[in-house]
């Protein structure tokens, strides 16, 4: 495993040891998906500040970052960018795994390096490189928490995002964490990764079910909509509502040592950053990067929240 602060650290510096060096302009691709909630946004706004501070320290590199709303419209962007430009380098977070693949395929056939991040793509063998955190590791690491702070017993609701690969690790790292235990998950169900959806979702499970112990909503964009219906609906018995991914909001509760979501698992948008980083150190630096980097899963307490808090990020 390995620590996004510390891979950046370690691309930055393989950067500022070869940026002078660089005498024909590199174009380095980003294509990510729009702002379209929290998450991305956040990935939006780290790819954009990697894309600053790349092209400001090496002028013989230049990092481009395109936003696109829906799978059909990052396919199009993908072939303008190709067919404008020679690319050196692509980082493409997908939309979707199987609409992308042949698109970046005809990228790499023209010589690129290609970086996929977080979304894999169908074919693996298209990317030279892989950035994504570890999914199993945020659903198991905050089990953990709950068994040891519940001594190993009491009712939970769980809250899912939409069908993906992404949401079925999470799952499985949270369910297989609770084995040998007297943990009950009294109700499992989608919200999609909405907050108004985890909101009536809540609302249904408090109606339903007289005794809540704790709440896992795997995503903190529905981990909002779960602390509002708990808000509104004055129940008290309810130790903890947990979610994940790194969102301020939620870091900043568990920083003040809020009691209900003392601790968050970090998903973080940044990886965008550190995957921009690695590209381009390949590229200028010669660092022969390959292969697939999974990053921690840790749980963010409030001993250590203030290495995973960005006020100024969107997300």
């Amino acid at each position: 495993m390995l620590k996004s602060k510390w891979l950046s650290a370690v691309a930055l510096c393989a950067l500022v040891a070869a940026g002078a060096a660089q005498a024909q302009k590199k174009v380095v691709a980003v294509s990510i998906p729009a702002a379209t909630h929290g998450w991305t946004a956040g990935v939006v706004y780290h790819a954009q500040a990697a894309a600053k501070e790349v092209n400001k320290a090496f002028p013989g590199v230049e990092v481009v970052v395109k936003t696109s709303p829906s799978a059909s419209a990052q396919v199009s962007a993908l072939e303008d960018l190709s067919a404008s430009r020679s690319l050196a380098a692509l980082v493409i977070l997908p939309f979707s795994s199987e609409e992308l693949t042949g698109p970046v395929r005809s990228v790499k056939g023209k010589g690129a390096f290609v970086t996929v991040v977080d979304r894999g793509l169908t074919d693996p063998g298209v990317q030279d490189l892989y950035v994504a955190g570890d999914n199993i590791a945020v659903g198991r690491n905050t089990a953990k928490f709950l068994v040891d702070k519940m001594g190993g017993k009491g009712n939970l609701v769980v809250l899912r995002g939409i069908p993906t690969v992404i949401d079925d690790e999470r799952i499985k790292g949270f369910q297989d964490a609770l084995k040998g235990t007297e943990m009950k998950v009294l109700d499992i169900q989608y919200a999609n990764w909405n907050s108004d959806q985890a909101f009536k979702l809540m609302q249904d499970y408090l109606a339903k079910y007289p005794k809540i112990d704790a709440v896992w909503a795997n995503d903190d964009d529905m981990l909002l909509g779960v602390l509002e219906a708990i808000k509104q609906s004055g129940r008290k018995e309810i130790k903890y509502a947990l979610g994940g991914n790194g969102m301020k909001e939620i870091v900043k509760k568990v920083m003040d040592g809020d009691p209900v979501t003392p601790v968050e698992t970090p998903y973080p948008p940044s990886m965008i950053k550190t995957a921009i980083y690695m590209t381009v150190a390949n590229l200028t630096a010669q660092v022969p990067v390959r292969g697939a980097v999974k990053l921690d899963a840790p749980l963010i307490t409030r001993q250590n929240a203030k290495e995973y808090y960005f006020p100024d990020s969107p997300f």
